[in-house]
């Protein structure tokens, strides 16, 4: 990292994974623990996509093992988590497996604390920040497509047919690079990183509602899992809430000063750096 001074980064934060009303298969998968925060949604029927989902969320896992994290390392984890898939797909004789993985990983970019934000698929990442939320990943579907050309409107994709058809994958017999955004750290910053059974389910309006109305990490996905399974909880859902409440380095960001670019930083975790993790039960 630039400077002297430690970048510290402290954050609360809560995950959770549930079958849904529907599944019998939890292909979902999370990794929560500072600094990566990420779900990844299995494809391929069981066995090749839940497996395929532990694998990325167990690659990217390593990155809480080192001591500084850049993008190099993450992408030498979803390479790494890639190759897995694909000797899993030739060993088991199994269909395209490949997942999803969407998230932040929490990195030093001169001195000031960023979200790398990384996605492959549908699965999401949002920001909640001065009351509004804002979905920072871009879905990597059929539907967006659709929606980006103009030939479907963006409140009937909940309604397309083949709005579960994935155009980027990680694993799925192909290699795709995945999307990544840096974007600085802010107190008071909530990040949502989910699976699509939540947002299959339920609307940004209330998944704002609910970030809103619940302070607390743990009871704001506690209500994001109650919103989907109301609605129908017709998939797995995974939900990751991570709060921002501490932001210190070299020049911390302001809501006045972010600028969001790609990424090229690392992230130095002393003892100061480190977030409380809190994993509720499925329900």
């Amino acid at each position: 990292m630039s400077g002297t001074q430690s970048l510290v980064v402290r954050v609360n934060s809560a995950a959770l994974t549930h079958l849904g009303r529907v599944r019998t298969i939890n292909e979902d998968a999370v990794m929560a623990g500072f600094p990566v925060f990420v779900v990844a949604d299995g494809m391929g029927g069981h066995y090749a996509g839940d497996v395929a989902s532990a694998i990325a969320a167990e690659e990217m896992g390593r990155l809480t093992e080192l001591e500084t994290v850049d993008l190099p390392a993450v992408q030498m984890r979803l390479d790494a988590a890639r190759k897995r898939i694909l000797d899993l797909e030739a060993a088991e004789a199994v269909r395209e497996p490949g997942t999803t993985v969407s998230g932040v990983v929490i990195v030093d970019q001169g001195g000031v604390p960023h979200w790398l934000v990384l996605n492959l698929g549908d699965s999401r990442t949002y920001r909640l920040s001065n009351g509004r939320l804002e979905q920072l990943s871009v879905d990597h579907s059929e539907a967006e497509e659709m929606v980006a050309a103009g030939k479907l409107l963006r409140d009937q994709v909940r309604l397309y047919p083949r709005r579960n058809v994935l155009t980027k994958a990680l694993g799925a017999g192909v290699f795709d690079n995945p999307d990544y955004r840096l974007i600085p750290v802010v107190e008071s910053d909530r990040i949502l990183v989910c699976t699509d059974g939540l947002t299959s389910e339920v609307g940004d309006p209330e998944i704002a509602a609910c970030l809103l109305e619940n302070p607390d990490p743990g009871s704001a996905a506690e209500a994001l899992l109650r919103a989907a399974m109301a609605s129908g909880g017709r998939d797995n859902i995974s939900i990751i809430v991570l709060d921002a409440w501490e932001v210190l380095g070299a020049r911390a960001a302001t809501p006045d000063n972010a600028a969001t670019g790609l990424a090229d930083g690392s992230a130095h975790m002393d003892d100061d750096a480190r977030g409380a993790v809190a994993t509720p039960g499925a329900h």
